[in-house]
């Protein structure tokens, strides 16, 4: 099965089992994590698309840790004035583990 969720006005295709980055969120390692904003769920032969959100889905998934992303460095020159800028940032990012994928509150979780 599955899905696309909206996690911090982003959205993943995600299914059971995947490991994604994304923006930095709040919560501890090893916790579990809930997503309600779910806008699509797709199975062998049905899909369900929501007007924006499905009612009653959701996506569980567990904190494993965080990490920085990749080093963005930026410049600033203006000519002629002997004004140079170097600046550098790096994002940082939680890494969540999907668990499970629940099409509403009263079903089982599809696998």
């Amino acid at each position: 099965m599955l899905a696309v969720v909206e996690i911090g006005k982003k959205q993943y295709l995600v299914e059971k089992g995947l490991t994604l980055e994304v923006e930095k969120l709040q919560g501890e390692k090893e916790s579990k994590i809930s997503f309600d904003k779910v806008l699509l769920l797709a199975s062998d032969k049905k899909v369900k698309i929501g007007t924006p959100y499905l009612e009653k889905a959701r996506v569980e998934a567990r904190i494993e840790g965080e990490k920085k992303g990749k080093k963005v460095t930026v410049y600033k020159v203006k000519r002629r004035k002997k004004y140079r800028r170097k600046k550098g940032h790096r994002q940082n990012y939680t890494v969540l583990k999907i668990n499970r994928i629940i099409e509403s509150s009263n079903q089982s979780s599809k696998e």
